[in-house]
């Protein structure tokens, strides 16, 4: 592992807190656990020959009425016609994997546990070596030149899970079918020449080299980095270290997973060539395209122009691309310890992850539309599994690991979000825990809390405010054994407005903070220290880029939807929202309204909610704005 400005905590260190967060999560959790062992299993039985059905067994008596029944089976594109089933297993046991280490719930590591057990049955039943949802003749056809819908992809998908049910849950049944599928796809590699290979390449293959990296980070076998080697895109990342702009009208989501393979392969290998790519695609794919408020760069799975989205406002933004994208500001984050990505991930969290989520049902909405008229489509539980199905219960798995970070001088918090992180620091066991006030800052998804509820109800407490507040309000509070000196670094986000307020142990710090940086705090601390943090926020327009006329409406990082089916011209000042905008709604019951609005002095009244809270309703995210004549 090469030298990074910040490492991840191990899985399960940092957990999150009570609170709306985390009845998201757990919304994930429930839909994990409801799909069936034999549905997800299903297709890997009847390639391996352990599986068929015929009704009740009797021609004339078939029945499909018992719950084992096609009715109850997974559809879409996991269905036994699909050329990409098999795809939704590699995300469910990464999924899992991460769920039991936040939850340690038993039942899902036995369920997870069984279902790799399973699928080492399959990979016996196949020979010992292959293993996927699907025959081995799919590769020999895309070898041939015959179009199939990516099997690589489908691959790489059930070698992640593996690779996470190792790394994360200690199972070494999953590495065993790993090296297994790795002996297969070593042997079938070795049959191509180099232009063969990039031939191959050039279909989807996910992240094959993501994972040929992971594997030979655990093992060091020189097979595994021959692999590395093999997947190596170089038509793609040659163009890219080139300073070719290779991505317009290109499928985001098959350069984004090869891009984290790259990173990887940096990370295991040295070879700085692999760093470059990466740099190279975030240079093309964000800081020269630019992008939607939403942080996408992408719509209708396709790389939009640079700096020409005003012709793209189509269906919008997929959610594996948003999820992918998120992933590899992480990695540069890591990297290089640049708060910039940490505001990109967190823009993409807000306004992807969480929008991209029904907060009721836990569904998955393929892509998120930012034009007039969007509507967000719903998938449902067992008969659609898009891709995005997969990267859904992934992503709502996994965002908990980007709170909090070691560095090299102590402790940094990178995302604010509800949370506590459990480590040790001088051989002292030390829990951080990380809160949000929803009484006397705003609380982004915030709901029914006794909190709140006590705020309303006890007329001895100080009155909250009489009004929304302005800003979100944090604390930190440090629970240790004994003194321990460390940095604690604490993220101060670009959507900042005005000079952060923050307090340690009541005393205030008055050195200036500026917007995208990190402030870090050293000191010896004891038990119970506290730091308190006020985080100013505004109402702001960003242009669209391509049409500088048209604005979205963003609270602090909270991207804006206006609840109307079409185009409609605002009048007033872009650089003065609340010249169009005043407050709506801001309180309800015991929580603040963040994101809550409604237009003033216009020809028709339009309400403003945060995206991440739209279903059903139709909605705009861009409006073109006219001035107000002097």
């Amino acid at each position: 592992m090469h030298i990074t400005k910040m490492m991840d905590y191990q899985v399960g260190r940092v957990k999150l807190s009570a609170g709306p967060l985390a009845a998201r999560f757990e919304l994930n959790k429930k839909y994990v656990i409801s799909l069936t062992n034999e549905n997800l299993l299903r297709n890997f039985y009847l390639e391996a020959g352990l599986w068929s059905y015929s009704g009740n067994g009797g021609t004339t008596s078939a029945t499909t009425t018992s719950m084992d029944g096609p009715e109850h089976w997974h559809w879409g594109w996991e269905s036994p016609t699909c050329e990409l089933r098999g795809h939704m297993m590699g995300h469910w046991l990464s999924a899992a994997a991460r769920i039991y280490a936040q939850t340690e719930d038993l039942l899902v590591r036995a369920k997870a546990d069984h279902i790799v057990q399973e699928l080492a049955r399959c990979q016996e039943a196949n020979g010992g070596e292959w293993l996927a949802a699907f025959p081995e003749s799919y590769m020999n056809r895309i070898a041939k030149g015959k179009y199939v819908w990516a099997p690589h992809y489908t691959i790489h998908k059930l070698l992640m899970g593996l690779y996470d049910m190792y790394a994360i849950v200690q199972n070494k049944q999953a590495l065993d079918l790993m090296r297994g599928l790795a002996s297969w796809f070593y042997r079938w590699t070795g049959l191509f020449s180099r232009e063969q290979m990039d031939d191959l390449l050039d279909l989807e293959t996910g992240g094959m080299l993501e994972v040929w990296a992971d594997l030979y980070g655990i093992t060091q076998d020189e097979t595994h980095l021959a692999l590395i080697h093999r997947y190596d895109r170089r038509r793609f990342f040659d163009a890219l270290l080139s300073g070719q702009e290779v991505l317009t009208n290109k499928h985001a989501n098959t350069q984004i997973p090869e891009i984290l393979g790259a990173a990887r392969a940096w990370e295991v290998t040295g070879e700085e060539r692999f760093r470059e790519v990466v740099e190279a695609f975030w240079a093309c794919a964000v800081t020269n395209r630019g992008y939607y408020c939403t942080g996408a760069g992408d719509d209708g799975e396709l790389w939009v122009p640079p700096g020409q989205m005003a012709e793209r406002m189509g269906v919008g933004q997929e959610h594996c691309v948003n999820y992918n994208m998120m992933r590899l500001a992480h990695v540069l984050l890591r990297w290089t310890g640049e708060p910039q990505y940490a505001d990109y991930w967190e823009r993409r969290f807000y306004n992807g992850v969480l929008a991209h989520q029904h907060g009721e049902t836990g569904m998955i909405s393929y892509f998120l539309g930012v034009g007039a008229g969007s509507h967000k489509k719903w998938g449902t539980p067992t008969q659609h599994f898009w891709c995005c199905h997969g990267t859904l219960v992934q992503a709502n798995a996994s965002y908990v690991q980007q709170i909090f970070m070691e560095d090299k001088d102590g402790v940094a918090v990178c995302q604010w979000l509800p949370a506590e992180v459990n480590l040790s620091l001088n051989d002292s066991p030390i829990t951080i825990h990380l809160k949000q006030d929803g009484q006397y800052g705003v609380y982004p998804l915030n709901n029914w809390n006794v909190t709140g509820m006590t705020a309303i109800t006890k007329i001895d407490m100080p009155p909250i405010p009489v009004h929304r507040p302005d800003r979100f309000t944090y604390s930190l509070t440090i629970t240790c054994d004994k003194d321990v000196e460390f940095t604690l670094k604490l993220r101060v986000p670009r959507w900042v407005s005005n000079e952060p307020i923050i307090y340690v142990n009541g005393v205030q710090l008055t050195n200036p903070v500026r917007p995208q940086s990190f402030i870090g705090i050293r000191k010896t601390w004891s038990n119970g220290d506290t730091i308190q943090i006020e985080f100013p926020k505004s109402l702001t327009t960003e242009p669209l880029p391509g049409a500088e006329n048209m604005v979205a409406f963003m609270d602090g990082p909270i991207v804006l939807a206006g609840l109307i089916e079409r185009e409609h011209r605002l009048y007033g000042n872009p650089a003065l929202p609340e010249t169009m905008l005043v407050a709506d709604r801001e309180r309800n019951h015991s929580w603040w309204n963040v994101g809550y609005y409604r237009t003033k002095g216009q020809d028709v009244g339009i309400r403003f909610i945060p995206l991440y809270e739209i279903k059903d309703e139709t909605y705009s995210v861009y409006f073109p704005v006219d001035q107000v004549p002097k």
